[in-house]
């Protein structure tokens, strides 16, 4: 029996919109995400509001980007499944931080992550000319560590008992991909 083709989409990063509120305040109010966010303390709807209405801004004045992702699929109307973030952007040293997330279940081990990661890599090297991008990944976070491997980033150290966990301390990985253009 032949088995159905996987089916077909497009990753499109966008801006936040005035709807992505609800979405925003699962995702930064779940605690499960708190773990892998070093988040410790819920987001009230009028500080994401806020935080959507200032997001217009350049990336040099905020000096982060939050992008939305969005699965186009053929004939279906988008579907929002995560987020990818520039964070702590350095114009004059030409790098900045770098997360994602993919929420859901349903929404992880699907390519959405490579394929947001590669399109944003893509823009920050060949629109904002940056030298080099980083993450900070806890080290028992196997599959966050694989995805940007795979997308080229090298360890390039491991801050020790980094992330207090209860009342134990994790290891930190700190990856990076430099571009030699």
């Amino acid at each position: 029996m032949k088995k159905d083709a996987a089916p077909t989409y497009q990753i499109h990063l966008r801006a936040l919109e005035p709807e992505d509120v609800d979405l925003l305040y699962r995702w930064e109010n779940d605690p499960e995400i708190w773990r892998v966010s070093n988040t410790h303390a819920p987001f009230s709807k009028h500080v994401l509001q806020k935080y959507i209405e200032s997001s217009h801004h350049d990336i040099y004045e905020l000096k982060q980007l939050r992008l939305m992702i969005d699965i186009m699929e053929e004939e279906k109307e988008p579907k929002t499944v995560g987020a990818i973030d520039l964070f702590d952007f350095e114009p004059f040293h030409q790098r900045a931080g770098i997360g994602i997330l993919v929420y859901g279940e349903e929404n992880q081990n699907r390519g959405y992550a490579t394929a947001a990661l590669k399109e944003l890599i893509q823009y920050a090297f060949s629109v904002l000319q940056l030298h080099q991008l980083y993450c900070n990944i806890s080290t028992d976070n196997e599959a966050s560590i694989r995805l940007f491997e795979r997308a080229g980033f090298e360890l390039a150290g491991t801050k020790k008992d980094w992330i207090k966990r209860g009342n134990t301390y994790q290891d930190e990985a700190f990856l990076q991909l430099i571009t030699h253009n």
